[in-house]
C-alpha cells in the first residue's frame, strides 16, 4: 500500500513538472513572438514601402553602439580610394575561380556592411549583409527583402560598412525609407528578394554614405553566365568571407553561384562581376540558397523599377 502511495505521489510530480514545463515554455514563445512583433511595422505593404520614425531609428543606432559595436576615431582611408579584398577588374586582370570553390574569410570592404537588429527579435546582433550602391542622393544600400521584410517592415535595423572585430570604421547608419517589391509583402515571392533602403548618420547631419565609403555599380538585365564574387558577413563571424566562381542563369527569374560554406548571415551580401559591378544580392530561390549553392533574385526590369522608385526624391 505505502509502495503504490509513493508511485502516485511520484506519477502525480512529475504530471506537475510536466505541466509547468508546458505553461513556462508557453509563456516564452508569447514572450519570444511579442518581442519579435514589437520590431515590426506595417508601412505600407501595398506600395512595399515603410518610412523610419527618426526617435525609433537613433535608438537603434545608439543600441548597436552601447556594447555591440564601437566607431573608430577615423575611418582608415578615403572609402572611393580604397581598393578593399577584391575589387579587381577580373574581365581584364586574370580572373579565375576560388580553388577549391568554398568561402574563405576576406578583408572588409568600405562599401560592404553588416546589418544589425539589437533587441529580443530572435536574431543575433547581425543577421544580414548589404552594399552601398550608386545614386543620386549617395545613401543608398541594397539587400534581400527578406532581410527588412517579414511579417511587418523590420524597425531595428542600422547597417555598419566596413564592419570587422566589433569596429564600424564608417560609423552607424539608419534607414530613414524602405523599399521593396509589392510582390514580396504580398506573399514572399523569391523573385523578388530585393530591397533597397536609404539611410542616414545619426549626428553626422548632411553626410552622405557613399561620400564615406564609395560604392558599388548596379547593372540591370546583366549578361550571364559572368565571372562573379559573393561577399557577406557570417552570423556567427565578425568578418566578411566571399567566394568565386562563375555565375549562371537559373530560369529566367533567378542567378546561381555555386560556391561552398556561404552560411546564414551573408543574405543580402553582393553579387558582383568586374570588380565592383553589383549584378545581385544572396537570397531568392530558397532564402538565398544553401551550403553548396548561392541564389539571387535577377535584376531585371522589376528590379530596376524599384530602384528607380527608391532614388526619387
Amino acid at each position: 500500500m505505502v509502495s503504490r502511495v509513493e508511485a502516485r505521489v511520484v506519477r502525480g510530480s512529475v504530471l506537475l513538472a510536466v505541466l509547468c514545463a508546458l505553461v513556462l515554455a508557453g509563456g516564452w514563445y508569447v514572450w519570444e513572438l511579442r518581442a519579435i512583433a514589437a520590431h515590426l511595422a506595417d508601412g505600407d505593404p501595398g506600395r512595399g514601402v515603410y518610412e523610419q520614425d527618426p526617435e525609433r531609428a537613433d535608438r537603434t543606432a545608439s543600441e548597436v553602439l552601447d556594447g555591440i559595436v564601437r566607431e573608430a576615431a577615423e575611418p582608415p582611408m578615403d572609402g572611393k580610394a580604397f581598393g578593399g579584398g577584391g575589387a579587381v577588374s577580373w574581365r581584364s586582370a586574370g580572373w579565375k575561380p576560388s580553388e577549391p570553390l568554398e568561402a574563405r574569410p576576406a578583408p572588409a570592404e568600405p562599401a560592404i556592411g553588416a546589418l544589425f537588429s539589437p533587441g529580443p527579435d530572435a536574431d543575433p546582433d547581425h543577421h544580414c549583409s548589404a552594399a552601398v550602391v550608386h545614386s543620386p542622393r549617395g545613401d543608398l544600400i541594397v539587400t534581400a527583402a527578406h532581410c527588412v521584410y517579414t511579417r511587418g517592415f523590420r524597425t531595428n535595423l542600422a547597417f555598419a560598412p566596413g564592419y570587422r572585430d566589433g569596429v564600424a570604421p564608417y560609423g552607424i547608419w539608419v534607414p530613414t525609407r524602405i523599399d521593396v517589391d509589392p510582390r514580396w509583402t504580398d506573399d514572399q515571392d523569391p523573385d523578388y528578394d530585393v530591397a533597397f533602403i536609404r539611410l542616414r548618420r545619426p549626428g553626422y547631419p548632411g553626410q552622405r554614405l557613399e561620400d564615406v565609403t564609395g560604392a558599388e555599380t548596379i547593372a540591370f538585365r546583366p549578361e550571364l553566365p559572368a565571372p562573379a564574387r559573393v561577399v557577406g558577413y557570417p552570423n556567427d563571424a565578425e568578418q566578411p568571407l566571399d567566394c568565386r566562381n562563375t555565375a549562371v542563369a537559373a530560369g529566367p527569374t533567378q542567378l546561381r553561384l555555386d560556391c561552398a560554406d556561404v552560411p546564414n548571415g551573408t543574405s543580402g551580401g553582393p553579387v558582383l562581376t568586374d570588380g565592383s559591378t553589383l549584378i545581385g544580392v544572396i537570397g531568392g530561390r530558397d532564402g538565398g540558397g544553401d551550403e553548396e549553392t548561392s541564389y539571387s533574385s535577377y535584376f531585371g526590369d522589376g528590379v530596376r523599377s524599384l530602384y528607380e522608385r527608391a532614388t526619387k526624391p
